[in-house]
């Protein structure tokens, strides 16, 4: 199984990465500057999960340092044929904005319109929600999350960064699996001639 972390920066795309993987594998201590690609065998399955930089939380896309937006475009390609899922990491606790869903969409847009069929929120730090489920916490956000759920198809998941159980992988696993099934069994394929001129600017 193939997946590409995106999301803003610290919203936990590494610790997710770690998660998911079962193992420290990316690292959490500073900013991811260019894609990480890591594999390992979890829940079963071989798993491929690459994390791709993240963008400045409410920035439009137009600020995002070019190469930074490279990598975002790349980061499908670390594993070929493409991803099965990309996950779309969203702080459960952070206030939600007009402007986050805007710079959200332009950034997951770099990736052309059809990204969004393959793609689930995994909301991150979900122990802190208490005694809040991630309903009501998409309901009384109001629009601008809302609008990014329904894009996705209306698939979330929750997941809790500290705990080390597998239940939460296997579930999230499980989803994708789901979500690839309802895609006819396809995976997000690239544009193959699109990847070749980013390749071509990054030189």
């Amino acid at each position: 199984m193939r997946i590409v972390l995106l999301g803003s920066r610290r919203k936990g795309k590494s610790s997710s990465g770690n998660t998911i993987l079962g193992r420290e594998e990316f690292d959490t201590s500073g900013r991811t500057a260019e894609c990480v690609k890591r594999e390992e065998e979890t829940a079963g399955r071989h798993i491929t999960v690459v994390e791709a930089p993240g963008w400045t939380g409410t920035r439009s896309a137009v600020h995002t340092p070019e190469c930074d937006k490279q990598e975002i475009v790349l980061s499908v390609s670390l594993c070929p044929p493409g991803p099965h899922a990309v996950l779309l990491v969203i702080r459960a606790v952070q206030s939600f904005t007009e402007t986050y869903r805007r710079a959200v969409q332009e950034h997951l847009e770099l990736l052309g319109e059809r990204v969004w069929s393959h793609t689930i929120v995994l909301f991150t730090w979900g122990d802190w929600l208490g005694n809040t489920t991630i309903e009501q916490h998409i309901e009384r956000e109001g629009k601008a999350l809302q609008w990014v759920v329904e894009k996705c198809g209306n698939r979330y998941h929750v997941v809790e960064n500290d705990k080390s159980d597998g239940g939460q992988v296997t579930e999230l696993l499980e989803k994708i699996e789901e979500m690839v099934a309802g895609n006819r069994g396809h995976h997000f394929d690239f544009d193959e001639k699109f990847m070749k001129e980013v390749m071509m600017r990054k030189k």
